[in-house]
């Protein structure tokens, strides 16, 4: 196993979208939202033990989480696990995690990937991972891994690339989320894949990106080269990232550089950014739904039944809906409007405070 490989899991994110399933204590990456007795955390850091060396693979998260990392993963040391002491979107993650690693290993690849997607045939991931890797490996390519689209995902992030030989393909535009016309002609065209979040590339190239485009947040990290793998990194991490831009790498750095190239996975995946997504996925009963409580279902279909208590649910004449029963909070909504849990998240906050989220 190459020994410059290190895998770096961005798991701070608050998961608003699962709530109110996923709270601000224990965030839907901490969660075991497949039910198959493991957390999207442990699932994804297993994952990659095929990859790289266990002791290569640092987990990047608000420090408010630090604990629930080393229950889940008990193998990590507490130098694989970088707390950040607020959030600033995922290029400030990325570049506190590059240069820490560069400074240890300027040889070093990484594959960069969100704690809370869902990866099924895992064979076919660590080949294409392993051809991104190959890409990457002492080179200024910028990869990143997209998935052929099966139907026209408004939710998504599109990336169209050029055609030629090979695998790796450039890269021509990026287009986040766009609206339901616009992404049926980029599945149509079919030089459009989804951008899967997962980012393959030499800690040398992106710290070179990051002094081109983002010089600010370079120079920050840059400062700290002394100081990471000793007791004094948390303390100077403390002290400078809150003032870091709120930017993602997108953004930032993938948008602007022209060394992106793209490898399409032919892995089943889902980035489970809504219940509508949970339920495509999950295994459900002869009328389309996902239960996972004490039930009795009456004409019902497509629908969602989580519980997390011992109450008997009793569903009747239902089509599309979210039933979600969780300690304090009691949800009925339909599943498939996924802003509409950021507006139910802001006005709990705003009208009862932080108790229930």
């Amino acid at each position: 196993m190459n020994s410059n490989v290190h895998i770096v899991i961005m798991a701070g994110g608050v998961g608003s979208r699962f709530w109110p399933y996923s709270r601000n204590s224990r965030p839907k990456q901490f969660i075991d939202v497949m039910g198959v007795g493991k957390t999207l955390l442990q699932m994804t850091y297993e994952r990659f033990l095929s990859v790289a060396n266990k002791d290569n693979i640092i987990v990047v998260t608000n420090h408010q989480y630090a604990d629930l990392v080393k229950e889940q993963i008990p193998d990590m040391s507490d130098n694989q696990i970088l707390c950040e002491p607020s959030r600033r979107n995922t290029a400030p993650c990325i570049a506190y995690a590059a240069y820490k690693i560069h400074q240890k290993n300027p040889n070093a690849v990484m594959v960069v990937t969100p704690a809370d997607h869902v990866v099924f045939q895992n064979d076919k991931f660590a080949k294409i991972t392993q051809v991104a890797i190959d890409a990457a490996d002492r080179s200024d390519k910028i990869v990143t891994i997209g998935i052929k689209p099966t139907r026209p995902e408004t939710g998504y992030g599109y990336i169209q690339y050029l055609e030629s030989e090979g695998d790796v393909k450039k890269v021509k535009t990026f287009t986040e989320k766009p609206q339901l016309e616009l992404a049926k002609t980029f599945l149509e065209s079919g030089d459009f894949v989804w951008n899967a979040g997962i980012f393959v590339w030499s800690t040398q190239a992106i710290t070179d990106a990051f002094a081109e485009y983002l010089p600010d947040i370079a120079d920050t990290f840059e400062e700290g080269n002394n100081l990471y793998y000793t007791g004094q990194e948390q303390d100077y991490i403390n002290r400078v990232y809150p003032a870091c831009q709120n930017i993602s790498i997108d953004y930032g750095i993938l948008e602007k550089s022209p060394n992106v190239y793209v490898i399409q996975g032919d892995f089943d995946w889902s980035d489970l950014g809504s219940w509508d997504s949970l339920h495509e996925i999950r295994e459900k009963d002869e009328d389309q739904n996902v239960i996972d409580a004490e039930s009795l279902i009456f004409n019902s279909r497509n629908n969602i039944v989580k519980s997390e208590s011992n109450r008997l649910i009793v569903l009747d004449d239902l089509d599309g809906y979210l039933v979600g029963d969780f300690d304090d909070v009691l949800i009925v909504c339909k599943k498939n409007n996924e802003s509409k849990f950021r507006e139910y998240v802001a006005r709990v906050k705003a009208e009862k405070g932080e108790k229930y989220l």
